[in-house]
């Protein structure tokens, strides 16, 4: 390698001084510097953010942070022709905190006005041009490049992990926001939504009330999504995109003095519905059981009444069962026993006879939420003396004042479990519904 040392080139003649040739590359070594040789129309970027006011410096590029408040940005004083600037929106918060270009006595595109920068994400590059028209912008970008989570982002309702996944738990009315979904990989979720549980019937003319049905139960699981799912579970999740997801949690149903017991509430999620569950019968004319999710079990009379039908609306797989038939009563022409209702996992059972109570339809276990949880299970039905039918995970019936009296209970919150009908002397009180739940499980890591 061989080194000339001098301080001067200058060509010998024509008007062209050419360094180097085809395939060379002519490099400036470390730390030196060059003048004369003009711009190629780009600029040198300084990358720490400007979150105050400053005046620009030809040649150069800036990031313009505005979190905290607006800027102004004043452009070079007594420019000259090709000098070039560009800035940038830092924190995509122009459209809020806009940037001030301050011309300094020179025009912005043939304006003699100040500038305002207020798109999101924008980037402008500006050119000095001429005394006429001044400062004219050469590049103006409103698109913002920005990097795509592999897996989904979102908020809402109480939020636990368990391992890779995170699960969303509503308790009450809220909002499932996906700030980002990997389409086509891990955008799917799995759910689950419970109706609230139906009110319990009320005795009438000595007539036993029927217990209230398991709210409707719908459970959708991603196949890659590590825990126990119900029976009912359908084969996938749900696909989900960037949006705001609006979340019902169903009330429990309540009860009325001498009255059928009111349907839970619905419970919604995207796509999937559920239906409450049927409130419990009561005496004639009342003891026909009703329909829901699932359906009641037929109230006491003087003869053998249906139980309501569950699963209604009709979805696939079914999200409830039938209530179950009442007996007429074979002792006191006021002892009668009432159907059990139906619950997620089954059907109501009939009252054997007319001083047993049927067993309320069972409910469905799943573990979307990280630990074991019964939901959706029908009220047993009320019978004479102690011989109230078995709650299938709803609330249990009464007793025909039995000594001790046996009270119709509620079923517990946030299971969607029916309430316990009752049966006695006047109206006693029969037991509320539990409210629903909805829960969102998904992959974040």
């Amino acid at each position: 390698m061989s080194t000339i040392k001098v301080n001067k080139i200058e060509k010998r003649t024509g008007s062209t001084l050419t360094l180097g040739g085809p395939g060379t590359a002519v490099t400036l070594a470390c730390g030196a510097t060059q003048t004369g040789f003009g711009r190629t129309g780009t600029v040198d970027w300084c990358t720490t953010a400007k979150t105050s006011p400053f005046t620009a410096v030809s040649g150069d590029g800036f990031f313009v942070n505005t979190t905290s408040g607006g800027i102004t940005v004043t452009l070079p004083s007594s420019p000259s022709a090709g000098d070039i600037i560009s800035l940038a929106d830092y924190a995509n918060t122009w459209q809020t905190n806009s940037v001030t270009l301050c011309r300094n006595s020179s025009s912005i595109n043939g304006v003699a006005e100040n500038a305002v920068l207020s798109t999101k994400g924008q980037s402008v590059t500006l050119v000095y041009v001429d005394g006429t028209k001044g400062w004219k912008n050469v590049q103006d970008s409103t698109s913002n490049v920005t990097g795509v989570p592999a897996f989904i982002v979102a908020t809402g309702g109480t939020i636990t992990e368990c391992g890779d996944f995170k699960i969303h738990k509503f308790t009450s009315d809220g909002t499932f926001t996906i700030c980002s979904a990997p389409t086509p990989a891990n955008n799917n979720v799995s759910y689950m939504v419970v109706a609230g549980g139906g009110g319990g019937g009320t005795n009438h003319n000595g007539n036993s009330g029927s217990g209230g049905a398991g709210g409707g139960f719908r459970e959708g699981k991603t196949p890659a999504t590590p825990y126990t799912a119900s029976p009912l579970v359908a084969p996938a999740g749900l696909p989900i995109s960037v949006q705001s997801y609006p979340i019902t949690v169903g009330a429990g149903g309540s009860t009325t003095s001498c009255c059928r017991g009111v349907q839970g509430g619905t419970s919604t999620f995207s796509t999937i519905s559920s239906a409450g569950g049927a409130g419990g019968a009561s005496g004639p004319p009342q003891n026909v059981g009703s329909d829901g999710g699932s359906g009641s079990g037929a109230g006491g009379g003087g003869t053998a009444t249906a139980g309501g039908s569950g699963n209604t609306p009709p979805v696939s797989p079914p999200q409830g069962n039938d209530g179950g038939t009442s007996r007429p009563g074979t002792g006191p022409s006021h002892d009668s026993a009432s159907g059990g209702s139906g619950g997620a996992g089954g059907a109501g059972s009939p009252s054997p006879d007319g001083a047993t109570g049927g067993a309320g339809g069972a409910h469905v276990n799943s573990t979307i939420t990280g630990s074991d949880t019964e939901y959706s299970g029908g009220a047993g039905g009320t019978g004479t003396v102690s011989s109230r039918g078995t709650p299938g995970g709803g609330g249990a019936g009464s007793s025909r004042q039995a000594s001790p009296a046996l009270a119709a209970t509620a079923a517990t919150a946030n299971t969607g479990g029916g309430g316990g009908g009752s049966y006695g002397p006047g109206c006693q009180t029969a037991g509320t519904g539990g409210s629903g739940i909805v829960v969102i499980r998904y992959k974040f890591q």
